[in-house]
């Protein structure tokens, strides 16, 4: 059982990305996206069944964050065979996830 820091990645401009996937635990977790540009992204979550989320799945959609700005989810609860994934519509922002398994 993991606790702590989950994930740190660098996330690429207009790919769906996934931060966090567990086969047989559940997570849960709180989610910081930070904006390292000096120009404003449009950030996207999902919650979803597969690594490409569907219309249904997204829980942010086209928020914007502002430069060196900071969006952050709480609470999140990623079960078994879940995905959490982020989008960008930028590169420069880091998503860090921590929180612990169970």
């Amino acid at each position: 059982m993991a606790n702590g820091r989950l994930f740190a990645l660098d996330l690429a401009a207009a790919t769906a990305t996934t931060l966090y996937q567990s086969a047989t635990q559940t997570a849960t977790l709180t989610l910081s996206l930070v904006n390292r540009n000096t120009w404003a992204v449009l950030a996207r979550v999902a919650l979803a069944a597969a690594a490409t989320p569907t219309d249904a799945e997204w829980i942010e959609y086209d928020v914007y964050l502002p430069p060196s700005g900071v969006l952050e989810r709480t609470a999140i609860v990623v079960g078994p065979g879940q995905y959490l994934v982020a989008r960008m519509s930028a590169a420069g922002v880091s998503a860090v996830g921590f929180g612990f398994e169970e």
